[in-house]
């Protein structure tokens, strides 16, 4: 369990647990009674003139709803969706008190399917909505952390992340150094994360710069502690200093390239190495998929050998323990599911896997080599006779190289709709990374990632000044 500042408190108000297909029966039932707040009054059904209430439009706080017991309660993390059909009788206001309830209705043991009768009824026993939802049960036990992405009923970009948030909000903000925020989209960043009590930022760079895009983007500085410092390099160099010095619990990187701040985070005297490699994490919120996608590295290493992904590996199982991810599942992929001499991808993930039978990587179940649809897939992987207990339940991508894992995550971007968080890991500190292409939620979920890790940071990071 994660440890709160303020005090700690009942596992059971922080973790879900899910049902396996063969703990689930047919007649098992999961409600939720809430009243409807004004959003989603606004977003309930409507029936248009001289239509009868079948026609209304789609309701999303009641799809909500459904999502969640599916989510949470049956079966609970590691399902994956299917469909889901809806009808609708009538309409809601704000303020009305309404049950939504799941019943399992049949159920498929060649395929794990569970068929649900979904609705939704009104504090006087009017159904509102009625209708069904096919999901396929998972197959082994998952614990998260109760507010954490743990099953997706409906592909809604950004859901994974909004449940991100709703966690790392249970904690204090973090103190966090913000590296040149002297354009519009990076200080707006800073100040969306401290109005979200993700962060309590420290603005490091040029006042006068800072200040003029704190007036462009229509945004006040008051209350906020910034430190005055002539331009980027000098700010990256301040910024390192106050981690090294315990000053502050995480860095954000502001308008600066990437490569000017790692310079000064891997200084072998002033710097924030560890004796672990720096590796970057991408945590992918992708719509139709059942959780998150942990993909690493595609933004640091470029060619990694075996012992930096051993790091790579660690980093990444570092950062879903302090999720909430109490094991988690890593494919190692190659272009194959065998190994070959010809693709050493492949030898490096059969090595892999040993060194974790054998305690040098800790915390996670390993497979590998693996193809991206047979890690993704369990059906993909039958059909290859590939048995695994990583194929279609993984949570970490462990790619190649960085080529692969960026052409990985922007495909994932461009043509699935996903949304993309990340920071690095395996310094004193995790150092936040977002892009101007990065969606206002995304931003916001890399810095909760950070701010979840640091309530969790792993006591195997010592420091180290070696190269």
């Amino acid at each position: 369990m994660l440890p709160s500042r303020g005090g700690e408190v009942s596992a059971a108000v922080h973790f879900i647990e899910n049902k396996t297909f063969e703990e689930i029966h047919v007649g098992d039932t999961a409600q939720i009674t809430r009243p409807l707040g004004g959003d989603d009054a606004a977003t309930a059904p409507t029936v248009p003139p001289n239509s009868t209430p079948a026609t209304a439009a789609p309701s999303l706080w009641g799809a909500s709803a459904i999502s969640e017991l599916i989510s949470t309660e049956l079966p609970g993390p590691g399902t994956t969706y299917l469909d889901l059909s809806l009808h609708f009788n009538a309409t809601a206001a704000a303020g009305d008190v309404v049950t939504t309830r799941i019943r399992v209705r049949d159920m498929v043991p060649e395929t794990r399917q569970v068929t649900l009768s979904c609705e939704c009824s009104a504090a006087s026993g009017e159904i509102l909505m009625h209708g069904q939802a096919r999901v396929i049960a998972p197959q082994s036990k998952i614990r998260r952390l109760r507010g954490l992405p743990a099953a997706t009923a409906l592909p809604v970009a950004g859901a994974h992340y909004r449940q991100l948030l709703d966690a790392a909000r249970r904690f204090d903000p973090i103190r966090t150094a913000v590296v040149h925020p002297c354009d519009v989209v990076s200080l707006a960043s800073a100040i969306d994360a401290m109005e979200a009590k993700l962060i309590v930022p420290v603005l490091v760079g040029p006042i006068a710069k800072i200040r003029k895009a704190a007036a462009d983007a229509g945004r006040a500085l008051h209350g906020i502690e910034i430190l005055d410092v002539p331009h980027s390099h000098a700010a990256a160099e301040r910024a390192v200093a106050l981690g090294h010095d315990g000053k502050v619990d995480a860095l954000m990187k502001g308008a600066l390239h990437t490569d000017e701040l790692m310079a000064a985070v891997i200084d072998k005297v002033g710097g924030l190495r560890t004796e672990r490699r720096m590796s970057h994490v991408f945590a992918l919120d992708v719509p139709h998929h059942a959780k998150p996608l942990f993909i690493t590295d595609a933004a640091v290493n470029i060619a990694p050998d075996l012992d930096c992904k051993r790091d790579i590996t660690q980093n990444a199982l570092d950062l879903a323990h302090a999720l909430g991810i109490e094991l988690p599942k890593v494919a190692i992929l190659s272009a194959t599911e065998t190994v070959s001499c010809k693709i050493p991808s492949t030898i490096d993930a059969a090595a892999l896997c040993k060194m974790s039978e054998r305690g040098q990587i800790q915390g996670g179940v390993l497979d590998g080599p693996l193809a991206f649809d047979n890690a993704i897939s369990s059906e993909a992987a039958r059909t290859k006779g590939i048995v695994s207990a990583v194929t279609g339940e993984v949570d970490i991508l462990l790619v190649p190289d960085l080529e692969a894992g960026n052409m990985l995550v922007k495909q994932l971007i461009y043509l699935a709709g996903a949304q993309a968080a990340g920071i690095v890991l395996g310094a004193r500190l995790p150092i936040i990374l977002t892009s101007r292409a990065d969606s206002e939620v995304a931003r916001l979920a890399s810095c909760a990632l950070a701010a979840l890790w640091v309530q969790r940071r792993p006591t195997r990071l010592v420091t180290n000044s070696a190269p």
